[in-house]
């Protein structure tokens, strides 16, 4: 069960003063760290390729049940119910039973604005986060 939702309307980025590699987690208000933090978990949850596709389709297609989202991605139903589970403890997707099954969808409109940005950050880094030696394709 959750206890606290992260629901503020701030930007990671404070427009008062740049944010850049001199400042620490230690240098930014309590307030902020908390944000930050949230926004890390966020970032954690889409850490997956397989999240990131169910997204990918509850987006494109709309809203589905566990089996049609086992049969477009090819994945276990065991895989996709545990990510689908995943991702509605993180408040980006909701679902609804409808009958002995549940049906998925994404949790409103800033997911899509979410998944629209990363395109454009990856747009413009190319290959960058890919080839990342910490968090790239190749890393351990």
């Amino acid at each position: 069960m959750r206890s606290e939702r992260y629901h503020r309307r701030v930007t990671m980025i404070q427009h008062e003063r740049a944010v850049d590699s001199a400042v620490g987690v230690d240098d930014v208000p309590v307030g902020e760290t908390v944000a930050l933090a949230a926004a890390a978990c966020l970032f954690r949850s889409l850490g997956d390729p397989n999240r990131l596709a169910i997204l990918r389709h509850l987006a494109a297609t709309g809203e589905h049940r566990v089996r049609e989202l086992t049969e477009h991605l090819r994945l276990a139903q065991s895989t996709v119910s545990k990510h689908c589970l995943c991702l509605a403890d993180c408040g980006l997707v909701r679902s609804r039973p409808e009958g002995r099954a549940t049906v998925y969808a994404l949790a409103g409109p800033e997911v899509l604005t979410l998944l629209a940005a990363a395109e454009a950050v990856l747009a413009t880094t190319g290959d960058a986060v890919a080839l990342c030696p910490t968090y790239g394709e190749g890393a351990q």
